[in-house]
């Protein structure tokens, strides 16, 4: 269907083709991965620990606001050797209300002290205290000899100790090995959004906010940092060295952040051997910072800001304040080896995490419910930021298939809305997915489209001056931009944040009348009952008569929009800038078939791309293409690092489509190249647009997988990991992709960070889909403490081993598994996502099945 009703025309091949091939996700073997909370509790429940039969004086997830920290004093002194850590926290509280309990949390740290001082007049002498602790809701409790008083100040003192995690969150241990082979170790933190009570008792929830003065002890040949610069260093012993940070701005227990290590810095800071593939990051990091202080007319609101490359990190990057931190792949970039890709990649990444500096720390959310306000925030932002600072990257282009992935999700009945209320750390961890991110960042654009640039920014100037050190809601930032515009912004957004999913807009055009009507999208909806969701459309429109922007707010079920005259089509949602599909009715769309066969540049590649979404949404299908569709595109390939970004992306997708495809020019050209390569001992310096082709058909034999993996392991590869995790990931050999996915997780050849990539890569390979699966249920219980339950990792690989499955049988195995899970594991979204897409999958083959196999039999394929 989409074929016929779109022709590729050879001007815009470049532009529209590495849209239409992001969309289309033809089967790809080389494919890239990116319940109710019951808060009141039984006596068992919370029965304090180690006290028999006493009940821990609090009974809900979230902390009560009786005691509020002012500041928090904390040493904390790691040993690399041991793998432990020893920690004294002094944390002075005010009192609202009074309370004879201090409730706090706490997770896998051995209290071994705990003292209360202070109250009026000091009247409290440091008194040593009970220590309860409800290790269900990682919270303890510090029992007061007597009430303490509201409106006083007390400093509790706790002192403890624990092991460094094994696992990607909290205080955890990373290790790389130097180009000699020595493995060597270093300790660095991750709370976000859960897990600063693992490094220090502390109230771990974002509208708690506090200042941090912060120690960390350490031996001479280690270097230290955290949020702030060090004002000075103390010698307590002949092996041990003791950094004193300066104090910090008021800010939520999530960013704070510290790490001991050897790296080596010029203000980017990575592992010795790698440090010559930082200038990179520096400098768009500078460009960043600049334009972020002059487009939110605020500075930078701390002395420095450091930039870390962490060799074992779980997601792509985290903005801890002052010290924000990243994977080794999102911030290293070697000019002579990295791809066009990777360099559009490190230059978002950077500014998402850079933006967050004002836009989740200067400004937070009061509450994970609205994680969104962060996310989708940050993600919006790497759009505005490096479109100025890096014009020649055009990212401008990619923000469209943003929106299509978050739609994809979205779509579906277990979808939520951007706004959700949410409880324990599996909920928060759930909430870092597409909707918020994607979905928040797509709406944001559609609103900034709406008000207008100018005004747009003026509200958002406007918000974060005036929450500055604060926690928000929802209702703030529409506030804001209220006040900038004098419109109700709430009333329109609040039907795209408190709602899931997104409208579909019917058009009919009758003469000069345009009769519109919206209703709930959902794949395989006819399963589910109508929502009678309602959303203000911001609509905008183009016709043949006019190429002026037109816009419509439609803000009920149905309504009519009158033309000034009539027209030969009408294109809506001009740019894709709004978060809805289309449906054109009568000759609606044959109407824009004609137009774009007859002039296919009268609409924007935008436009085209988001007609063809449309359709594929509509038709909820997978179109089968041969490869001839894009033969002629292929062949005009060259194997070069020549052309704009685009270009570069293109060719290295297209490259890679082609030869895990086996197309037989691609295939010899690729093997040509891996044999002179292989016969260079890896020294032949290839094009990098074109390594994921040649390492994907060199890794098809036992010897070129075996040589490859030798050049994987080795540092002055680790640009290029990623392109050789996909080719060892789509080998046929069974047996090397059970050994890639077991040393993944052991950790020591492969890092298990890439764990949850390979996992999905093999999912998708023919030959590895079941050992996929396999894997992932008789591992499922040490996934879930290495990644978390609710993290985008565990999300990833559910959805991602799962989605091609179309049979009922294989539904039965999936829903069999999982229900065999504790409850926690049991209901996390993800499985509940996958469950539908499963459905959804064996109702497109009942109905098309039988279509594709006479079509293949007539074709001869």
């Amino acid at each position: 269907m989409a074929a016929a009703f779109f022709t590729l025309q050879p001007a815009d091949q470049s532009a529209v083709l590495m849209k239409t091939l992001l969309l289309l996700s033809v089967l790809s073997v080389a494919g890239s991965v990116s319940s109710d909370h019951h808060s009141g509790t039984s006596e068992a429940d919370h029965v304090a620990s180690g006290n028999g039969s006493k009940l821990f004086p609090w009974d809900k997830m979230r902390l009560p606001k009786h005691v509020t920290p002012v500041h928090y004093d904390l040493i904390i002194h790691p040993n690399l050797t041991t793998l432990t850590f020893t920690g004294f926290a002094k944390i002075e509280v005010t009192v609202n209300q009074q309370t004879t309990s201090v409730i706090l949390h706490s997770k896998h740290l051995q209290i071994t002290r705990a003292t209360i001082q202070g109250g009026k007049g000091n009247s409290y002498a440091e008194t040593e205290v009970m220590v309860w602790e409800h290790p269900p809701f990682e919270q303890i409790a510090l029992l007061a000899p007597e009430p303490l008083q509201v409106g006083q100040n007390y400093t509790v003192h706790i002192e403890y100790s624990a092991n460094l995690s094994e696992s990607f969150h909290g205080f955890y241990k990373s290790s790389y090995r130097t180009q000699e082979g020595e493995v060597r170790v270093l300790a660095i933190t991750q709370f976000e959004p859960t897990a600063a009570r693992m490094a220090f008792p502390c109230f771990d929830e974002p509208s708690f906010k506090a200042q941090f003065s912060v120690k960390i002890r350490r031996e001479p040949k280690h270097l230290a940092l955290s949020n702030m610069p060090i004002v000075r260093s103390v010698n307590i012993s002949k092996w041990l060295v003791e950094d004193h940070f300066d104090v910090s701005v008021k800010m939520s227990t999530y960013l704070v952040a510290f790490m001991v290590s050897d790296f080596k810095s010029i203000s980017i800071y990575a592992v010795p051997d790698k440090i010559n593939q930082a200038d990179y990051a520096l400098d768009a990091a500078v460009k960043l910072l600049d334009f972020y202080e002059d487009y939110f007319s605020i500075p930078y609101p701390l002395p420095k800001q450091d930039l870390a490359a962490i060799p074992d990190f779980q997601s792509g990057a985290m903005e801890n304040w002052g010290l924000t931190t990243y994977r080794e792949s999102a911030l290293l970039y070697d000019s002579e080896k990295s791809s066009a890709s990777s360099k559009l990649w490190i230059t978002m990444i950077i500014a998402h995490e850079l933006a967050h500096q004002w836009f989740g720390n200067l400004v937070t959310m009061e509450w994970w419910d609205d994680l969104w306000l962060n996310e989708g925030f940050a993600k919006f932002m790497e759009y505005v930021s490096v479109s100025v600072t890096h014009p020649e990257l055009k990212v401008e282009d990619y923000f469209l298939g943003k929106c299509f992935d978050a739609m994809e999700v979205d779509a579906l009945n277990s979808s939520h809305p951007v706004s959700t209320p949410v409880e324990d750390p599996a909920q928060i961890l759930e909430m870092f997915d597409d909707v918020s991110y994607e979905k928040g960042a797509c709406i944001l654009n559609m609103l900034w489209n709406y008000l207008t640039a100018d005004v747009f920014k003026a509200g958002i100037v406007q918000y974060l001056r005036n929450y500055s050190y604060q926690n928000t809601k929802n209702e703030d930032l529409w506030n804001s931009l209220t006040n900038a515009k004098s419109l109700e912004v709430g009333t329109m957004m609040n039907t795209w944040t408190l709602q899931k999913g997104f409208p579909l807009i019917t058009v009919m055009a009758k003469g000069k009348n345009v009769y519109l009507q919206q209703e709930h999208y959902m794949k395989g909806s006819h399963f589910s009952p109508p929502t009678g969701y309602l959303w203000h459309v911001p609509l905008t429109y183009i016709t043949s008569k006019s190429d002026t922007v037109q816009r419509f707010l439609l803000t009920t079920k149905t309504d009519v929009l009158i033309l000034p005259e009539e027209v030969e089509w009408i294109k809506f949602n001009v740019g894709m800038n709004g978060y809805y599909i289309m449906h054109y009715e009568d000759d609606g769309w044959d109407n824009l078939i004609s137009l774009l066969k007859e002039n296919h540049t009268a609409i924007s590649s935008n436009d085209r791309a988001s007609l063809i979404n449309n359709v594929f949404q509509l038709a909820s299908c997978t179109i089968f293409i041969t490869i001839n569709i894009f033969k002629n595109l292929i062949d005009k390939q060259s194997w070069n690092d020549e052309g704009s970004v685009s270009e570069r992306l293109l060719r290295n997708s297209l490259l890679l489509f082609a030869c895990a495809r086996k197309y037989q020019p691609c295939v010899d050209k690729a093997e040509e190249y891996f044999m002179k390569w292989k016969e260079s001992d890896g020294t032949l310096r290839l094009p990098s647009d074109v390594k994921a082709a040649v390492y994907a058909v060199g890794a098809q034999t036992v010897q070129g997988w075996d040589f490859l993996f030798s050049k994987y392991r080795l540092p002055s590869f680790n640009t290029e990991k990623n392109e050789i995790e996909v080719a060892l990931s789509i080998s046929r050999n069974k047996e090397k992709l059970q050994w890639l996915m077991d040393q993944g997780l052991l950790g020591d050849i492969v890092k298990t960070q890439d764990l949850p990539h390979i996992v999905v890569f093999v999912a998708k390979n023919p030959s590895g889909y079941h050992l996929a699966w396999k894997f992932l249920k008789e591992n499922w219980n040490k996934l879930a403490q290495k990644f978390e339950l609710g993290s985008h990792s565990i999300a990833g690989m559910v959805i991602g081993v799962t989605n091609q499955y179309s049979t009922r049988e294989q539904l039965a195995q999936v829903k069999e598994f999982f229900s065999s899970l504790d409850e926690k594991s049991s209901h996390l979204r993800c499985i509940q996502q996958a469950i539908e897409i499963i459905e959804e999958n064996i109702r497109w083959m009942d109905i098309n099945f039988d279509k594709i196999k006479l079509w293949l039999q007539n074709n001869k394929i």
